[in-house]
C-alpha cells in the first residue's frame, strides 16, 4: 500500500509520540510548531520539544507565527499533503488549510470528547476529580475540537494520580490510536460519529492563579487541585506572606470540620491541614526560592506551628 503524504503540526512533548509513530509510518514531507521561546534565567531562545525531534529526524520545519499566513499557507500548499495531523499544536487551523488534504487533517485529543475541550483537558479532567478519561482522534472541522470522532481509547485515573502520570500515559496512547486510525483511514473502514454538543464542556486554559488553593474547598477538591497542576503552574498557599507551592498531597479525612487553613498537626509526612470539609495532609512543598521537598525536610529547619493558617 502507497504510503500517505503527511504533513504534521504539533508543540509540547505530549506531541511528539505521534510525530514519531507518523514518521515510521508515513512520508512526512513537513512539520509545523509554534516559533522558539525564550525560557530559563537566562532567556534563551528554547525549540519546542517538536521542533527538537524533527530536527533531529531531519524534517523540514515550519515556525509560522500565524497559520493564516499567506506565505505559509501557499508553502503548505506546494508540500500538497494528503494528510494533516495535528496534536496540541496551539494554532486554530483556517477552512482554506482545513480544505487543503485530499483526505482531512485529523486532531489527536487527550480527552473523550465531547468532554473537555479545549487547551488543557488533563489538568481539568483532574481537577474535576474525573475516574476515566483517554483519547480521541476526531476530523477537524471549524469548531474548536467539535469535528466528528474518529476513534477512542479509555484509561482508568487513580485517586493520586498526577498531571505528569496522566500526561505520559495518554500520549502513548495517542501514538497508537493515531497509527489505528489511519490504518482504517486508509483501508476504507474508519467510521465517523458527530459529537453530542449537549455533553460537552470546555477545558479553559490554565493561569498562574489557577493554583490559588481556597482553603473553603473539600480536601478532595484540594487533592485535585494538586496533582492536577503537578508540572506548571503548581498549586500553591500563602503563610505568614510568603507563598508556598503545595506538590503532593493527602486526603485523610473527608468529614472534618475546623477552622479553613488551620494546621492542626506535624505529622511523620507532614503537615495536616483543616479544609472546609475534611482534612488535607501536605506532604511535598517548595518554599520561596527552594527547591520542592518532603515537608519534613523542611520542617526540620523551620516551624510551622500548630493554630497557624494559611490563606
Amino acid at each position: 500500500m502507497k504510503r500517505l503524504k503527511t504533513f504534521f503540526m504539533g508543540t509540547p512533548d505530549f506531541a511528539v509520540p505521534c510525530l514519531k509513530r507518523l514518521v515510521e509510518i508515513s512520508d512526512v514531507v513537513g512539520v509545523a510548531t509554534q516559533p522558539d521561546k525564550k525560557r530559563g534565567r537566562g532567556q534563551k531562545l528554547t525549540p519546542s520539544p517538536v521542533k527538537a525531534f524533527a530536527q533531529e529526524r531531519g524534517l523540514s520545519v515550519y515556525q509560522p507565527d500565524r497559520v493564516r499566513n499567506e506565505e505559509f499557507i501557499s508553502q503548505l500548499e506546494n508540500l500538497s499533503p494528503d494528510l494533516i495531523v495535528v496534536v496540541a499544536f496551539g494554532q486554530i487551523l483556517p477552512q482554506r488549510i482545513l480544505d487543503l488534504p485530499s483526505l482531512g487533517c485529523i486532531n489527536v485529543h487527550a480527552s473523550l470528547l465531547p468532554r473537555y475541550r479545549g487547551a488543557a483537558p488533563m489538568q481539568r479532567c483532574l481537577m474535576a476529580g474525573e475516574t476515566i478519561t483517554g483519547v480521541t482522534t476526531m476530523f477537524m472541522d471549524a469548531g474548536l475540537d467539535t469535528g466528528d470522532i474518529l476513534l477512542q481509547e479509555k484509561i482508568k485515573i487513580g485517586t493520586d494520580m498526577t498531571f505528569e502520570m496522566l500526561h505520559d500515559a495518554l500520549r502513548e496512547i495517542g501514538a497508537d490510536l493515531l497509527e489505528k486510525t489511519i490504518n482504517a483511514l486508509t483501508d476504507g473502514t474508519l467510521i465517523r460519529t458527530k459529537q453530542d454538543d449537549s455533553a460537552s464542556n470546555y477545558a479553559a486554559i490554565l493561569t498562574k492563579d489557577t493554583g490559588k488553593m481556597d482553603w473553603k474547598k473539600s480536601a478532595i477538591e484540594l487533592h485535585n487541585l494538586v496533582r492536577a497542576l503537578d508540572s506548571w503552574p503548581g498549586a500553591y498557599t500563602v503563610w505568614e506572606g510568603q507563598t508556598f507551592k503545595i506538590w503532593r498531597t493527602r486526603v485523610v479525612s473527608e468529614d472534618y470540620n475546623g477552622i479553613p487553613g488551620e494546621v492542626i498537626q506535624q505529622t511523620r509526612q507532614g503537615l495536616k491541614v483543616v479544609t472546609g470539609n475534611g482534612i488535607l495532609e501536605i506532604l511535598e512543598l517548595q518554599a520561596p526560592g527552594k527547591k520542592r521537598m518532603p515537608a519534613t525536610d523542611y520542617l526540620r529547619g523551620h516551624a510551622i506551628s500548630e493554630h497557624s493558617c494559611f490563606s
